[in-house]
């Protein structure tokens, strides 16, 4: 491509004007608001030809400035708060974290020999083979693991975003029933808490409104009038271990550092003790846009039209046009915690399981919006340069073998048809 031809092609319109409501932000992000704007377009199935090229640079130049400013940030968490030098270790499965929480314990007693002689029996119990973007962080001199950076995967985040719409929309649609309720309370003349409602008229009720939200999507009628936002602070996260004592270093620390601010504190007591703080960091730019590009994502870009050169100036104006401020995810708990939230009594898989499992909506809308999200955030990992007609509309009805069908076509994937 010339130069000329270059300077002419069109900048990504990253800040989008766009009415009605806000669907969920995502705060470890840059451009929060035109990714906001491409899953509030994607619902009701308005999709551009521009979305292809934008939503690229969205999900990939933020995993790059991601990935960058965290190892920043939890290098210099690490070395302050031990004094020492740290190394660290790229991983990419939950197995290696394990091992390396086993391998040197800072100390002992009944209850950590239990786990980790649990462990060791029969470690494949143990999820081990759950993908897991991380680095691990040790003391240079005598390897004890200190702690863990993580990207929250593509998947999780999809599957995340998708639970929060789910919930926001099933409150809606309860709103709904609920004024169905009164309605009805109101034309029999008596009042709503003595309205005798069986659960055929319960059900009813619910598929009404239901129906009534499918309709506003489909005729592209704003819904969600609460004005609440929906938000995601972690995609960006740091692990700590430190025992009680050495706790309230970390918040000295933190209350220390010019470019941070802890935004929400909360303590998790019971099966699972750790206390999670919501930090806002702003990222030295200026360092991070000195660092080269990898040949990863120089050959995603490529494949899509860019060249190097346009691909780094690209990225350059991603970050400087982009918000100052991030958000990310901090959790301290004590070395034995850590034990009981890997291997032990609350261990985070099953977590993740249980949370699929209490999911109280679970009609079509809600399986059309898990996969929609899946397909947003996994468009942009796959070599399709074209963005067509979107292959979901959430007012319609699929079977699970039409969104496996989506996926092997996003990458070219054989079908079953292919080898008749």
């Amino acid at each position: 491509m010339e130069a000329n031809e270059k300077a002419h092609r069109p900048r990504p319109p990253y800040y989008i004007g766009f009415g009605g409501r806000i669907m969920i932000t995502i705060n470890s992000f840059l451009h929060r608001e035109a990714l906001n704007d491409i899953i509030r377009r994607w619902m009701y199935a308005e999709a551009r030809p521009t979305d292809a090229d934008l939503l690229t640079r969205l999900v990939h130049f933020n995993h790059v400035y991601l990935s960058r400013y965290l190892e920043l940030f939890s290098g210099y968490i690490f070395r302050d708060l031990h004094h020492k030098e740290i190394s660290s270790r790229p991983v990419q499965l939950k197995g290696e974290l394990k091992d390396a929480l086993v391998a040197e314990p800072p100390y002992r007693n009944e209850r950590i020999n239990e786990l980790i002689r649990d462990y060791r029996r029969n470690p494949g119990r143990f999820y081990r083979e759950t993908p897991f973007h991380s680095t691990l962080y040790f003391h240079s001199q005598n390897g004890n693991y200190l702690g863990s950076s993580r990207i929250k995967r593509v998947r999780r985040l999809a599957e995340k975003s998708a639970r929060r719409i789910i919930d926001r929309i099933f409150d809606e649609i309860k709103r709904h029933a609920d004024i169905m309720a009164d309605e009805r309370a109101r034309s029999l003349g008596i009042p709503r808490e003595k309205l005798l409602t069986t659960p055929e008229d319960m059900t009813d009720e619910f598929l009404q409104a239901e129906n009534r939200i499918l309709e506003d999507l489909r005729l592209k009628r704003p819904l969600l009038d609460t004005g609440k936002q929906l938000v995601i602070n972690d995609v960006a996260g740091v692990k700590v271990i430190l025992e009680e004592s050495e706790q309230q270093r970390l918040m000295t620390l933190l209350n220390r550092l010019p470019d941070c601010k802890v935004l929400e504190e909360e303590q998790h007591l019971g099966r699972y003790n750790a206390t999670n703080l919501i930090v806002r960091y702003r990222p030295p730019r200026k360092e991070i846009l000195a660092r080269p590009l990898g040949w990863g994502l120089l050959s995603i870009m490529q494949a899509r039209g860019f060249s190097p050169y346009e691909t780094r100036a690209a990225f350059v104006e991603f970050v400087d046009s982009g918000e100052e401020d991030v958000h990310l995810e901090i959790i301290h708990s004590t070395y034995q915690e850590m034990l009981e939230s890997e291997i032990g009594r609350c261990i985070h898989e099953d977590r993740i399981i249980e949370q699929r499992l209490r999911q109280q909506y679970r009609g079509p809308l809600a399986r059309n919006i898990q996969c929609l999200m899946e397909y947003l955030f996994t468009f942009p990992t796959s070599r399709q340069r074209e963005l067509g007609e979107l292959p979901i509309r959430l007012w319609n009805r699929y079977l699970p073998d039409y969104f496996d069908e989506i996926l092997k076509q996003l990458f070219h994937i054989p079908t079953d048809h292919s080898f008749d």
